[in-house]
C-alpha cells in the first residue's frame, strides 16, 4: 500500500538530531501494538498456573518474559472507541468525554501521537484506529499520525456501491480489491451473520491466508520497520500496530484453527445452587422464563448458545488469538534482524476483552472480567536498563492496577518529554487547558524504578500511584446494561445505574466472579459501604451533578444513557 509521509516527515530529521543535542542521548523507538477484543486470559503467560494449552501466544509471552507484565489492567469503557479515547489522550473516562460507545472527537487539545510528532518523532499508524473518517479527503482521521494504512473492519459487501463496498473505503479494503477483484471480504461469515462484525458464530477464512487482514498486517508493520531501518534509522518512530482481530468475525485461516483442540475447558458461568449470590447471571441465559433483552440471534450479546456452535466460535477466537501472535513474533524478528530491538521499547495491550459465552455474556462493554481485564505487557531495551530496578519477568499484582490512560504517559515519558513544559502541562499548572489530574494516566517507568508504586516522579502527573482505578460505561446493547464500577484489582464495586443494584466480587478468592457478595451480611456490608462512599466521593470530585449524586450523597438511579459527558471536545 505505500506510506504517506507528510511534511513534518522531511523537517523529521533535523528535529530529532536537535532533540538528541538537547538531551544529550538518543531516544528509543516505540513500538506499541494491541489487538482489538482481546480477553486477559486468552494470552498463555496469563495461564501458566492453569496450563491452558488452548491458548497459543508464544511471542506474547515472550514480550512478558522479557519485560514487564501488569496481572490486573483495565479498559475503563471497555468497548472501541471510547477504549481508544483513553489511549489517546491519557485521560479518565471523564476527563476525555466518552462515557459509552459514540464517536471518538475529531480533535483533542492534547494526544501522545501529536506530542510525540511535535517532538520529531516518526509517528505511523497501522491497522485499526477507529478514529473516525473525513469523507471529503477519504481518509481517516490521524490525530497526530503522520503516516496512516489502515484497516478499521467498518462497512459492508455490496456490489451495487462504488468500489463494491458500502461504509468507510480504508487501505486493506482497496488492497483486497484490487488483489481479489469482485470477491466479498466478508465472504467467510456473511452468510450466517450479515457483515460478522459483532456475530458470534466461528468459521475458518475461505480464501488463501495471505488475504486475511490479519495477515495483511503483519507484512504492512515487517515492510514498515525494514524501511525504517534502511531509510530513516537517524530518526525515532512512535509505530502503533493494531490488529482488528480477534473481534469478531472469529476467522482464522484452517492452519491455525486445526492447532486449537476440539475439547475446550468449560465455560465459566455462576453456579447457581441455591446460595447467596450465586445465581446473579442466570437472568442473561435467554430462556423463556428469564428477563427478556438475550435474543436468540446472529449478534446475540448474551444468552446460552448450542454447545456445537458455542465450541466451534470459541475454538476460531482462539485461533485468531494465534494468528495475530504469529505476526507478534514476525514484528519482533524483525526488530532483533535490523537491530533495532535493543533500542525499541514494546507496549502490548488491548482495547478490551470478549464475553465468550462466560456467565452467558458475548461481546463486550460489561464490568466484569471477560470485557474489562485486559493484558498489559512492557518490554524495555537495553538502552533503557540503567534507570530499571525490576527483573525481567516481573509481574506487577494488585493492588497496583493499570488502566489504557497510562499508554499516553508511559509512551511520551520513554520518549524523554515529561519534563518539557512546552509540550505537557506539569501537573497542578492550572493556567493550562490540557493539564492533567490525579485521576488520569500515569508512566509506566515509574513501576519499572519503584515497583511499589509509592514515588512517581512523573511531572505530568507525579505522586504515589493510584489505589483503585474506576470504570463505566453508559447503556450498551440493552436499557439495563449501564454501570459504574471501582476496583483495585482485590476488589470489585459494581453499580446498575438502570436500577441501583449493587455488585461486589472478591477477586483474590474468586477471580471468576462466580459470587456476587452483594446480598451476603457480615464483613461485605462494610466493604460494601466503603466502595460505594468511594464512588459518591468520585463523582462529587469530578462535578457530576445531583443527576450522580444525591444531596444526601447517595448514588442515583439513572435510566437515561449519557453518552458524552461535559469534557467531550465540542
Amino acid at each position: 500500500t505505500g506510506y504517506s509521509c507528510r511534511s513534518m516527515q522531511m523537517r523529521g530529521p533535523l528535529i530529532s538530531l536537535l532533540w538528541v543535542v538537547a538531551l544529550g542521548n538518543p531516544r528509543p523507538n516505540l513500538l506499541f501494538m494491541m489487538a482489538d477484543q482481546l480477553r486477559w486470559d486468552a494470552v498463555g503467560y496469563a495461564n501458566h498456573a492453569e496450563q491452558n494449552s488452548t491458548v497459543l501466544t508464544p511471542a506474547i509471552d515472550r514480550l512478558a518474559r522479557e519485560g514487564l507484565a501488569v496481572r490486573y489492567s483495565w479498559s475503563s469503557t471497555p468497548t472501541c472507541t471510547p477504549a481508544r479515547a483513553a489511549l489517546l489522550t491519557g485521560r479518565s473516562p471523564w476527563g476525555h468525554g466518552m462515557l459509552g460507545y459514540g464517536t471518538i472527537a475529531p480533535r483533542y487539545g492534547l494526544t501522545f501521537p501529536q506530542v510525540l510528532q511535535e517532538a520529531g518523532y516518526r509517528t505511523a499508524s497501522l491497522g485499526k484506529d477507529h478514529f473516525g473518517w473525513n469523507a471529503t479527503s477519504d481518509t481517516g482521521i490521524a490525530h497526530g499520525y503522520s503516516e496512516t494504512v489502515l484497516y478499521d473492519g467498518l462497512g459492508s459487501w455490496d456490489p451495487n456501491k462504488t468500489h463494491s463496498w458500502n461504509g468507510e473505503y480504508d487501505n486493506y479494503d482497496r488492497w483486497f480489491s484490487r488483489e481479489m477483484p469482485g470477491k466479498d471480504p466478508q465472504a467467510t461469515l456473511d452468510g450466517l451473520d450479515g457483515d460478522g462484525w459483532n456475530g458470534w458464530h466461528g468459521r475458518a477464512y475461505v480464501y488463501p491466508e495471505e488475504y486475511h487482514p490479519t495477515a495483511w498486517l503483519g507484512r504492512e508493520a515487517v515492510q514498515f520497520l525494514e524501511q525504517h531501518a534502511n531509510q530513516s534509522a537517524h530518526q525515532p518512530f512512535l509505530l502503533k500496530v493494531s490488529f482488528h482481530r480477534p473481534h469478531s468475525p472469529y476467522d482464522p485461516p484452517q492452519r491455525v484453527l486445526d492447532k486449537i483442540p476440539t475439547e475446550l475447558p468449560p465455560i465459566t458461568s455462576c453456579p447457581n445452587l441455591g446460595n447467596p449470590g450465586d445465581d446473579w447471571c442466570i437472568r442473561f441465559r435467554g430462556r423463556a422464563s428469564d428477563p427478556p433483552g438475550c435474543a436468540d440471534t446472529a449478534d446475540a450479546w448474551c444468552g446460552e448458545r448450542d454447545t456445537a456452535d458455542s465450541v466451534v466460535s470459541r475454538r476460531a477466537y482462539l485461533g485468531s488469538v494465534a494468528f495475530v501472535d504469529e505476526q507478534v513474533g514476525k514484528i519482533y524478528d524483525t526488530l532483533e534482524r535490523t537491530g533495532m530491538l535493543e533500542n525499541t521499547l514494546i507496549l502490548w495491550t488491548s482495547d478490551h476483552g470478549d464475553g465468550q459465552g462466560e456467565h452467558h455474556h458475548w461481546r463486550k462493554g460489561y464490568p466484569y472480567e471477560f470485557s474489562a481485564h485486559v493484558p498489559l505487557v512492557l518490554r524495555w531495551p537495553a538502552s533503557m536498563q540503567p534507570r530499571v530496578k525490576v527483573a525481567r519477568g516481573s509481574v506487577i499484582d494488585p493492588p497496583l492496577v493499570t488502566e489504557l490512560r497510562d499508554v499516553f504517559h508511559t509512551l511520551v515519558d520513554a520518549a524523554q518529554l515529561s519534563r518539557n513544559a512546552s509540550l505537557l502541562p506539569p501537573f497542578g499548572d492550572h493556567s493550562r487547558p490540557n493539564r492533567f489530574n490525579a485521576s488520569d494516566g500515569k508512566s509506566l517507568l515509574c513501576l519499572l524504578s519503584d515497583p511499589t508504586g509509592q514515588a512517581c516522579e512523573y511531572p505530568p502527573n507525579p505522586g504515589p500511584w493510584r489505589r483503585w482505578v474506576d470504570l463505566e460505561h453508559s447503556t450498551c446493547y440493552n436499557m439495563t446494561n449501564h454501570w459504574s464500577a471501582l476496583t483495585d484489582g482485590q476488589i470489585k464495586y459494581i453499580f446498575k445505574a438502570w436500577n441501583g443494584q449493587e455488585q461486589l466480587f472478591n477477586l483474590t478468592a474468586d477471580p471468576k466472579e462466580l459470587v456476587d457478595l452483594a446480598t451476603h451480611a457480615g464483613p461485605y456490608q462494610i466493604e460494601l459501604a466503603a466502595w460505594r462512599e468511594r464512588m459518591v466521593e468520585q463523582f462529587e470530585r469530578e462535578g457530576r451533578g445531583p443527576s450522580w449524586v444525591s444531596s444526601a450523597r447517595q448514588l442515583m438511579v439513572r435510566t437515561h444513557s449519557t453518552t458524552y459527558g461535559p469534557n467531550y471536545p465540542k
